[in-house]
């Protein structure tokens, strides 16, 4: 394992970990929303904080101008729709199962966005081991949750 690997691996981790918490949060507070505003808001000032203190340029008129409007908006809205649901989700289903199905959905587009190159992202054509691999993960994402049920 190389160590950008590694460091996906710990991102992931991290994921499942912050959305255990902050799902806790909401359910302390009785209100989702607000813990995932709670979120946005610390990591923003996180986010914030670091940009100022290790951004040497910015961007220039024109390179922002140039910028398609969706792209402004689109990953916070998805961002916001998505941190929201795990907060909603996880105390509901359990973090395991929700996480499973998360990821499931991840890969899904992933590899199609991959496959067409979406927003000049590199080209990863679909092919058969591929396909395995999401049927597998498909597979294994119905054994997580599978509950047998009772005199088996």
């Amino acid at each position: 394992m190389n160590a950008l690997s590694l460091l996906a691996l710990v991102a992931g981790a991290a994921i499942a970990t912050q959305a255990t918490m902050n799902a806790k949060l909401g359910v302390l507070l009785d209100n989702s929303l607000m813990a995932t505003s709670i979120a946005f808001l610390v990591s923003s000032v996180l986010t914030v904080s670091v940009l100022l203190l290790t951004t040497r340029s910015y961007p220039q008129m024109a390179a922002l101008k140039i910028v398609p409007s969706y792209l402004w908006i689109s990953g916070g809205l998805l961002s916001a729709f998505a941190v929201a649901m795990f907060y909603f989700l996880i105390p509901k289903m359990g973090v395991g199962s929700m996480m499973s199905y998360a990821l499931s959905g991840q890969i899904i587009i992933a590899v199609i966005a991959s496959h067409f190159g979406w927003f000049e992202l590199p080209i990863k054509p679909i092919n058969n081991l591929k396909i395995m691999g999401a049927l597998a993960l498909i597979s294994g994402v119905i054994l997580l949750n599978w509950e047998p049920k009772s005199g088996y």
